[in-house]
């Protein structure tokens, strides 16, 4: 099972944000943080090796019009979901929010089930463009492009369709062991047809692409009966 995803919640009434820290945690899906003001929501989001995979975004907070604040994130190169939470559900308030930048608009009270059912397609839109981007080691990983991009030397690394199903799979998990089998399952489907040897060897040239020297592996680490991404290299 991949590691839960970060969300960062962005909201000044404590009920509604301690409701959604609860209910996002439940079942290991999300890891979420919280923030009441958008300078807080600043200090998470500048920490060293800070990564949200999305936000969830007030509009009214008491140190920024969560609209202007949407914007200035966006500006600053945030590229991740946003979605707007808000009390005010009237087309012009929900065309603001969208022209600010987010990608989606909840109106208050929202339901749970229907605000998470939101953010797991926002989610999976973004996974699958290009925008996304996730660091590993040296390289900035754009799975949409099946691209590695070694930016100190100039270097793009082309990936096939399941390498790079692989890394992003073994990224997803966040540093921890997936065994081969379950690598198998995500990537190639329960196709009884596929061995583990057919992983291995996808690995194996994997490794000959993204490892400095292949046979002093840095990056991607078999371990436990699977393999593992050593994330920051």
């Amino acid at each position: 099972m991949a590691t839960p995803r970060p969300i960062l919640i962005i909201e000044d009434d404590a009920t509604v944000r301690e409701t959604l820290l609860d209910q996002l945690s439940l079942d290991g899906e999300f890891a979420p943080l919280a923030a009441e003001t958008a300078a807080t929501a600043d200090a998470l989001l500048e920490r060293d090796g800070a990564r949200f995979d999305a936000i969830l975004l007030d509009v009214g907070l008491p140190d920024a019009d969560g609209r202007e604040y949407c914007a200035k994130l966006r500006k600053a190169g945030i590229a991740v979901p946003i979605i707007m939470l808000t009390g005010a559900g009237a087309e012009q308030d929900v065309v603001r929010g969208l022209d600010s930048g987010a990608n989606d608009y909840v109106p208050k009270p929202f339901r749970l089930n229907e605000l998470l059912a939101r953010l797991r397609a926002q989610l999976r839109i973004f996974d699958s463009s290009e925008h996304a981007v996730f660091t590993i080691g040296p390289y900035e990983f754009r799975p949409a492009l099946k691209q590695l991009l070694e930016a100190e030397r100039g270097r793009k690394i082309r990936l096939t369709e399941k390498e790079a199903a692989i890394l992003k799979f073994l990224y997803r998990a966040g540093g921890a062991p997936v065994p081969r089998q379950t690598l198998l399952n995500e990537v190639w489907g329960y196709n009884s047809a596929v061995t583990t040897h057919t992983l291995e060897t996808h690995v194996y040239r994997l490794r000959q692409k993204i490892e400095a020297d292949p046979t002093d592996t840095r990056l991607l680490l078999t371990e436990a009966g699977g393999y593992r991404l050593a994330i920051r290299g």
